[in-house]
């Protein structure tokens, strides 16, 4: 899965829009980003809300937690529990489906998000 490269740094919302530990929602152009508040780690991450699986809008209200060994971050689709990483957006479920993962940063209280 590639990440993407951002070229705009788009306003997206207020860190304290999204809920500690969990996830919102925005919309930019005719794209859903879930953007996660993992405040457990002190990270922030921002990937697709469109659940490969079963094409639903659903991972912005997704379970976030760590996986394995290696305790690399995830989010577990709400409805079927299917895994994602946060950081590659490859399927942790061992389904060949993966999610686009967007770059994210968040400056004086507002979380930003990379867009091309």
């Amino acid at each position: 899965m590639e990440t993407q490269i951002a070229q705009q740094w788009i306003l997206a919302c207020y860190a304290d829009d999204v809920p500690e530990n969990g996830g919102a929602c925005i919309k930019h152009g005719s794209e859903q980003i879930a953007i996660y508040n993992f405040t457990r780690r002190g990270e922030w991450f921002a990937t697709q809300n469109l659940c490969p699986h079963k094409q639903q809008m659903a991972l912005s209200r997704g379970m976030i937690g760590s996986s394995g060994d290696t305790c690399e971050p995830k989010v577990a689709c709400p409805f079927h529990k299917k895994t994602f990483s946060l950081l590659t957006g490859e399927s942790l479920s061992g389904d060949e489906c993966a999610i686009k993962i967007y770059p994210i940063k968040v400056t004086e209280g507002k979380v930003y998000v990379g867009v091309s």
